[in-house]
C-alpha cells in the first residue's frame, strides 16, 4: 500500500531522514515513534507530499507519488493532526463533508455520509450536525477530525499525534475508539506518536526511529520480547519489557513492606495488627530485622487464652527465597511446598520482602513458559494468600 525505497530528506546539510526503506501493508496500522527530531513526522508528511523527499521514491498503491498531482493525492488520503484544524465558522456537518464538497458530492450524499459517520462514533447526528466546533469538548472535536479524514472513504489515513493534546482519560477513550473503527473499516493507517503506551495499544506494527533511521520495525509483542538493541530497550522502558522468568529476580516483583511483628510482642497485639492490615499471617522478626518465623491467625487464636509471646507460637524456619533468585525458582518452590507466599531474605537472614501469588501473576501472565503447566496449583491453591 505504501512503500519507501531509499528515501532521504535533507535541509541544507542536515539529513533528517536517511535512506529509509519501509513497506506498510494494506489494512495495517503502523505507528512511527522515536525521540524528538528522529524524522517520524517528516516521514509521515512525505507520504502526501506536504514535504517532498530529497531522494528516493515513495509508492502509494504501486504508483510513484511524484507522478501524481499533489492536490489529488491529498484528497485521496485522510489526514488528522493534533491541532484538529476544524473550521470554526462551519458546522460539524460542514466540517466533516468538506472533502466531499471538493469532490463534488450532492447535498444528499454529504448529509447521508455525515450521519453515517457520526453514528459510527455514537454521536447523535440530530444533536451534533448543526453545532459549531466551539460548542464541543476537545475529545469531541478530535472525533470530528477523525471523521473528516474518513469522510471520503480513503484507503490511507495519516495521523500526526492526533491525541497528544488531550487529557489522559479522553485520550484512552479515543485510542479505544480508533481500534474499534480500524477493526471495522480496515484502513491503512500511519500514526505518529511519542507515547510508547499508545503505540503498544493501537499498533499492528511499531516503527521505532532514531536520527532519521529505522532502528526496529516489529509487532508490539516482538518489540517487547526482543528489542533490537539497548536503545530500543531503553526507549520501551524496563517495566514494559517481556523478559524471561529466568531474567527477573524476586526482588523486582516482591512486596517490599510485608507486615511484620517482633518475636517478643504479645498475641493480642499480633491479632490487632492482622486486623488492621487485613492479613492472616505475620512475618516474625528480631530487633535487627532477621526472619525468625511466621505466625498465622490460627496460631494466635489457639494460644490467645494461655498467653505468651508471638515467638512462642510462631512456626520457625519458614520456607523462604533469597534475593538474587529468579521468579522461575520462586514459582517452583511455591509449587513444590504448596504455599501461597514466600519470604524474601538476604544472606544474613534479614527479611527484605514477600513474594505472593498476586505479586507473580502480573509478570507471569505475559512471560509464562509452557513447562510451568504442571505447577498450576500455585495459582489455584485454596491456601489463603498472605501479604
Amino acid at each position: 500500500m505504501v512503500r519507501f525505497e531509499n528515501v532521504s530528506k535533507k535541509y541544507n546539510q542536515l539529513e533528517v531522514v536517511k535512506n529509509l526503506n519501509l513497506e506498510i501493508n494494506e489494512g495495517e496500522l503502523v505507528t512511527l515513534i522515536g525521540p524528538s527530531g528522529c524524522g517520524k513526522t517528516t516521514t509521515l508528511k512525505m507520504i502526501n507530499r506536504l514535504i517532498e523527499p530529497t531522494s528516493g521514491t515513495i509508492y502509494v498503491n504501486g504508483e510513484d507519488i511524484r507522478k501524481q498531482d499533489p492536490v489529488q493525492l491529498r484528497r485521496g488520503i485522510g489526514y488528522v493532526i493534533q491541532q484538529i484544524g476544524l473550521f470554526p465558522n462551519m458546522t460539524i456537518a460542514q466540517n466533516i463533508a468538506v472533502v466531499g464538497k471538493l469532490l463534488g458530492w450532492s447535498k444528499e450524499k454529504a448529509a447521508a455520509r455525515v450521519e453515517e459517520l457520526l453514528e459510527m462514533v455514537n454521536m447523535d447526528p440530530a444533536s451534533y450536525m448543526d453545532r459549531y466546533p466551539k460548542e464541543l469538548s476537545g475529545g469531541q472535536q478530535q472525533r470530528i477530525g477523525v471523521l473528516r479524514a474518513l469522510a471520503a472513504n480513503p484507503k490511507i489515513i495519516l495521523m500526526d499525534e492526533p491525541f497528544g493534546a488531550l487529557d489522559p482519560i479522553t485520550r484512552e477513550q479515543l485510542q479505544g475508539e480508533l481500534k474499534k473503527l480500524q477493526a471495522q473499516l480496515h484502513k491503512t493507517i500511519v500514526f505518529v506518536t511519542h507515547d510508547m503506551d499508545e503505540a503498544l495499544k493501537i499498533a499492528d506494527r511499531i516503527v521505532l526511529m532514531r536520527d532519521g533511521e529505522i532502528v526496529q520495525a516489529a509487532t508490539p509483542d516482538q518489540i517487547l520480547r526482543n528489542p533490537a538493541n539497548d536503545f530500543v530497550a531503553s526507549f520501551i522502558g524496563k517495566d514494559r519489557l517481556l523478559r524471561s522468568p529466568d531474567e527477573v529476580k524476586v526482588e523486582e516483583v516482591m512486596i517490599t513492606d510485608p507486615v511484620t511483628i517482633e518475636y517478643n510482642r504479645g498475641l493480642a497485639e499480633a491479632l490487632e495488627r492482622m486486623r488492621k492490615s487485613r492479613v492472616d499471617s505475620l512475618m516474625v522478626v528480631d530487633d535487627l530485622g532477621s526472619l525468625l518465623g511466621v505466625v498465622t491467625i490460627k496460631d494466635v487464636q489457639s494460644a490467645l487464652n494461655r498467653g505468651g509471646t508471638v515467638g512462642d507460637s510462631a512456626a520457625p524456619h519458614p520456607i523462604a527465597v533469597y534475593t538474587g533468585q529468579t521468579v522461575r525458582e520462586a514459582v517452583f518452590i511455591m509449587a513444590k511446598h504448596n504455599v501461597g507466599y514466600l519470604p524474601v531474605i538476604n544472606d544474613q537472614n534479614q527479611l527484605k520482602g514477600l513474594i505472593t501469588r498476586a505479586s507473580l501473576v502480573g509478570i507471569l501472565t505475559d512471560v509464562l513458559w509452557p513447562d510451568l503447566s504442571s505447577s498450576h496449583n500455585v495459582f489455584t491453591s485454596t491456601t489463603k494468600e498472605a501479604s
